[in-house]
């Protein structure tokens, strides 16, 4: 059966939508507000008319190419493409402001290349066994997957941000996270009576403006991104950084075993994997100024969950995020249903739509090494031409998620909260993480305590919860230990 779904895969149409697929995820990822989920979905239509698997592995493609895409923009302008990568643009921006753009792309691309075919790895040998698994996940273990991910508001915590301001911008997050109509009782919160609003405030148009208007505003009176253009050298004559590979294993692991849990996203993935890097590093002073541990951990994170998503998209038909949710309706158009038959009567199918994965992620590795210094110089272009061009791609991408005005209001509004945060010394990457992290914290919290009727003992019972509690206190120690010695010494 495997040699059979390479076999139907190594044809010039399934090649060809590999090769397509790829490149215009890689193109979709890097403009900001057009996410992977959009991308597959628009997908679907025009996958009909097409044989199933040529359409299949069309939609893998432009998944794999989008989830690498997104850092491009992050590095080189602070604008994340794609949500997830939202943790690359808090390292690779500062080391393209020092001339090092080449070198945080090629970190980028091969760390997202590893994760990717990990997971895909892990997809092919270990699916079904895989899917069992993330099926013990309840609402207690995803509370505490929640708490987990906000105990890097700790860990962001350095010289510029304080304990303090960290965590204010975590309660922030938080704040805005509640917005819109409560989960569980109902009711209407904090929406000023908007009814776009009672679905919460938008992750995307918030993203944009933290990120992206915020960056353009600071660029104003400025000739370009990187003044000095003997700054951008070339990239092939820049060797990796000894023990990056450290994190991009460590970023890798990660990143599927969050995909794999259903409904967690490559966003929570992403700065899981840089949250525990920075707590791994050697030097966790240098996070936030340019260091491209944090871009391996970060990319390898997000890519891993491609593949982590798909164990139980395929097995159990149940998504792992939103763009594993469009790629399951893709799959049903097709009359494909999840399940053992995927992988016994349709196997030669679903074996070829997964060695597509492999493919797509060594052909945006080509792409993005071989393209690395083309895109380095993007940092050159006159600011005069840069603002209007990326902030019209904002606004375009804010409006085009819900077709909303208000949320184009709403990216204009957080661009300047951001350039007021940053001014005082906020962390804009803490508030981002209470904001993906608040529903899903929220939403677990409440529905344990419904099932064990209000007894907090549910979050103690099952193994899964006590080795996340384990892993949050490894996480939480050596940061409050560490603020506490640095404390002692200014006291003293």
């Amino acid at each position: 059966m495997i040699l059979e779904s390479i076999s139907s895969l190594m044809a010039p149409m399934p090649l060809l939508a590999v090769l397509l697929g790829t490149v215009s995820g890689v193109i979709i990822g890097g403009m900001p507000g057009l996410t992977a989920t959009m991308a597959v979905a628009l997908l679907i239509p025009v996958t009909f008319t097409l044989d199933p698997l040529i359409g299949l592995v069309l939609m893998g493609g432009v998944y794999c190419g989008a989830m690498y895409g997104g850092s491009i923009p992050a590095i080189l302008l602070r604008t994340p493409g794609t949500p997830a990568a939202v943790a690359t643009a808090l390292e690779g921006y500062p080391m393209t402001q020092q001339g090092r753009a080449g070198l945080a792309l090629k970190v980028s691309v091969i760390s997202s290349c590893v994760g990717g075919v990990f997971s895909t790895f892990i997809l092919l040998i270990l699916a079904p066994l895989l899917a069992q698994f993330a099926l013990t996940f309840g609402p207690p273990e995803y509370f505490l997957l929640a708490i987990l991910g906000l105990a890097g508001l700790v860990s962001m915590a350095d010289e510029k941000t304080g304990l303090i301001k960290s965590l204010i911008s975590g309660v922030l997050g938080l704040i805005i996270a509640v917005v819109g109509t409560d989960p569980i009782s109902g009711m209407l919160r904090y929406t000023a009576g908007l009814t776009d609003l009672y679905d919460g405030v938008a992750f995307m148009p918030v993203l944009i403006g933290m990120f992206s208007i915020s960056q353009m505003l600071s660029l104003t009176g400025k000739k370009s991104v990187v003044d000095d253009s003997a700054l951008v050298t070339e990239i092939k004559r820049e060797p990796l950084p000894k023990g990056i590979f450290k994190f991009i294993s460590m970023g890798s692991l990660t990143g599927t075993l969050v995909g794999i849990l259903p409904g967690e996203g490559a966003t929570i993935a992403a700065f899981l994997s840089y949250n525990i890097a920075r707590r791994r590093s050697k030097k966790p002073e240098l996070f936030g100024n340019g260091n491209p541990e944090g871009i391996a951990a970060a990319e390898a994170g997000n890519n891993g969950c491609v593949g982590g998503s798909l164990v139980p998209t395929l097995t159990l038909g149940i998504p792992g995020n939103s763009v594993a949710a469009a790629l399951l309706g893709g799959l049903l158009v097709h009359g494909l249903i999840p399940g053992p038959e995927l992988f016994t009567t349709y196997g030669s199918m679903t074996y070829a739509f997964i060695f597509s994965l492999f493919l797509a992620n060594i052909i945006f590795l080509i792409l993005g090494l071989y393209m690395a210094p083309y895109f380095a110089r993007i940092s050159l272009t006159p600011t005069e031409l840069l603002i209007p061009v990326v902030c019209l791609f904002s606004v375009l991408g804010s409006y085009s998620m819900n077709n909303s005005v208000l949320d184009v209001f709403l990216c204009l509004l957080f661009g300047l909260g951001a350039v007021v945060l940053h001014k005082t010394g906020f962390s804009l990457g803490a508030l981002i993480l209470g904001l993906i992290l608040g529903p899903i914290a929220e939403t677990g919290f409440a529905q344990a305590l419904i099932m064990s009727r209000g007894s907090a003992a549910i979050f103690f019972e099952s193994p899964q919860a006590l080795a996340l509690w384990f892993i949050t206190f490894l996480l939480l120690v050596p940061p409050l230990v560490n603020i506490f010695k640095k404390h002692r010494m200014k006291s003293a």
